[in-house]
Formats: structure tokens, sequence, C-alpha cells
């Protein structure tokens, strides 16, 4: 067995060592690693979790990637029709990680009942529309088939089902253009509640032919191209290739232009996340030297006697980094039992909740992955270790006369 492994591990074993003045203090040290792994575990979890989850809402109505016609419309109301007959439609051969494309339109119109009124953007979209955000978003009733024959189902959020008083299975009035309103009697089938207010309080979901009829184009006509990536991470560069691939009258928007605001406003969680991990290794670092340091000093007569006996300073810093290192595992092993038995009890059983108003979820998110798990673990082990090396340089600075002496 290695030397200085035994003799790290006698040290640890020794049951007077257990209850040595230093006990008090390496429980403090293994504390600091542990909160400091489960704070740690915690930003970072819930920190990306809500930035997918904010995310994944805005995607939900927008799609990555949008194609349109190059104009001045700062909008919602689509404009200049598109005519569906393009090359990369329904899919893009030419480009790899493109998930899936669907056409759509959008128009102003005014839902109308007895009592009130509400402006909203009407969104058309076809048997081609991807239902798999808002099936997550299903509150009430059944997602609308557009796959057949035209028909008046009508998906609403809740924020307009509440204050227009509105169920599933009500009839209302809907109102389209200024100065000659066409109207269109819809049915609510289902209604959806996305947590993000300032797209809820405006999108109703309506078959896409009500629009092209309303806007007297063709059936293979339609507003925008809603393009989905497969990897979010590579969203600027599938933006450029769809932009090159596409006709010279189109252009390419990526979601982070239009939405610009809200993905900046969530990009500084990852400076928040960093911050936190810092502050943590640095709490939990100084913690345990002052725990090794205590150890040194309490065990300053068998560092004489080692070096008497012919033992190199770093023979006897091994040993004491060693037991430092045993110390730094077990407040990581506190810290992964309790972080993550907090992360997948708030994951499962949505312990924690948050203003949607401010954080557009009505609870925590969280995102588990065992690559930064393990990351942390071991960058957090081997940034206390380093940390640890500049403490045990006191070793070399003890005599073995005093120090025998001393005992």
């Amino acid at each position: 067995m290695n030397f200085e492994l035994f003799i790290a591990k006698r040290i640890i074993g020794n049951k007077a060592y257990k209850s040595s003045v230093s006990a008090p203090i390496i429980k403090i040290g293994i504390a600091a690693i542990a909160i400091g792994i489960i704070v740690m575990l915690i930003a970072i979890a819930t920190g990306i979790g809500l930035q997918q989850k904010i995310r994944d809402k805005v995607v939900a109505f927008n799609g990555h990637i949008e194609i349109a016609n190059y104009d001045t419309n700062a909008s919602d109301e689509s404009q200049a029709p598109i005519s569906l007959n393009q090359e990369f439609y329904p899919n893009f051969t030419t480009i790899e990680g493109i998930k899936h494309v669907q056409g759509i339109a959008t128009k102003f119109a005014v839902i109308r009942t007895e009592e009130e009124f509400e402006g909203v953007v009407v969104k058309g979209v076809g048997a081609d529309y991807n239902w798999d955000y808002f099936k997550e978003f299903l509150i009430e009733g059944r997602l609308p088939d557009y796959t057949q024959k035209r028909n008046e189902e009508i998906l609403i959020s809740s924020y307009l089902a509440n204050r227009l008083r509105f169920k599933v299975g009500n009839k209302f009035q809907t109102l389209f253009g200024k100065e000659r309103p066409r109207i269109i009697n819809f049915e609510i089938v289902g209604i959806y509640n996305s947590g993000f207010q300032e797209l809820d309080e405006k999108f109703c979901i309506v078959d896409l032919r009500h629009i092209q009829r309303l806007n007297k184009w063709e059936p293979d006509q339609i507003g925008t191209f809603e393009v989905f990536v497969e990897n979010f991470s590579e969203l600027e560069e599938k933006t450029k290739q769809v932009y090159q691939d596409i006709p010279s009258l189109l252009n390419a928007t990526p979601i982070t232009q239009k939405y610009y605001t809200i993905f900046e406003w969530i990009k500084i969680f990852d400076n928040n996340t960093y911050g936190i991990i810092a502050i943590m290794i640095i709490v939990a670092g100084i913690n345990m030297i002052t725990a090794l340091l205590v150890l040194i000093l309490e065990r300053t007569s068998m560092i004489g006697i080692l070096k008497a006996l012919g033992s190199s300073n770093w023979t006897i810093r091994k040993v004491f980094l060693y037991n430092a290192s045993y110390l730094v595992g077990l407040g990581l092993f506190w810290g992964n039992i309790i972080g993550l038995g907090l992360l997948f009890a708030q994951k499962y059983f949505k312990l924690f909740p948050l203003n949607p108003d401010t954080y557009y979820v009505s609870e925590a998110p969280v995102y588990i992955n065992w690559n930064y798990i393990l990351l942390l673990n071991v960058g957090t082990f081997f940034a206390c270790l380093l940390m640890l090396l500049i403490p045990s340089i006191i070793i070399s600075k003890i005599s073995p006369v005093k120090a025998i002496r001393f005992d």
C-alpha cells in the first residue's frame, strides 16, 4: 500500500482523531463543502431549467426561425403572402438539424361578447402544424383538428377565457377588419396556459383557411414559415444556412432577434450561476484550508517524528492532502445526496412555486443532467485540493527537533 495513503487512513480511522480539538472544525469544513455543492446544484439546475422553459414557450408560438417576406411590417399581422411551393417545404433536405417546417398566418381581430370585447391576434395553422408544445400547455378540452374540412374550432388561453368568462364549448363572435368587419363564430374546443402572459393575452389559434379566405389568398399561400431546429445552441448557424438556402425575396429571422429583450434577460442567469459557483467554491475552500491548518498544528509532533525518520516534506504533505481529500469527498457525497434529493423532489412534486408574472413559470423548473453534475463535482474537488496546496507548505517550516520537543 502507498505509505502516505496508509498513514492518512490510520489518522482518519483513529477514534481519538474524531474526538479531538479539530473535530468541530473538520465538521464545519465538511458542512461547508456539502452546503456549497447543494447551492451550486440548485443554482445550475434551476438556472438552466428556467432558461429552457422560457425559451420553449417563446418557441412554441413562433418556432426557432421565421421565414417571411422582406418588408417594413413590424406588427404581428401577416401582410404579403408567400407561396407554399418552395424547395425547402415541407422539409429542408439541404440542411441538417432542421426538425420541422410549418406554414402559418396571423390576423388582428376583436372578440365580442354581449358585455365585453378583447383585441387578439388570431393565428391560423394548418394540417402541418406541430402541436407538441401545446400538448403541455393544454389545461382544458382538446387540441383543434384542422386536418379535415375547414371548421370553426378555436384554442384560446386561460387568460382570455377568464377575462371574457369563457368555458370549453362556448361560442363567440370574432370581428376581422376595420372598414367592413367580417364576423366568424368560433367554438372553444380547448383552453391552454403557457404561463407566458405576454403571449397568452393575445394569441388564439384557428384554422389557417379562415385567414386565407379573409385575406383573399389562394389555398397554397401563407404569411410565414416557422422553422424548428433540433439543437438550440446551433440556432445562429442554422439561421445563416436557412437564409442562404431560401429565395432572395425572403428573409430568415431567429427567435432570439424577434424577442431580443427576453433572451438577453435569461442570459443573465448564466452570470448569476457562475457567480454563485465561484463564491461557494471559495467559501468551501477557505473552510477546508482552516481545517487543514488545524490538522497540521494538531499533528505537529507526528510531523516531527516522520521528518526525523527521513520522510520528505512532500511525503508528509501528501499525507495531509489525502486526509483533506477524504473530507472533501465526504462533503461532496452528502451535498449530492441532499442536493439531488431536493431537485428530484421539485421536479416530480413541484414543491416551490414561482410568480408567473415575473418568471413566466408557475413553479421552479429543474434541469438534471449527469454531465454537469459530474463536471461540477470533479471541478469542486480539484479546486479545493489546489487551494489546500498552499497551507500545506507550512509543513516544510516545521523543525523536527522543535516539533518533538513540543510534544
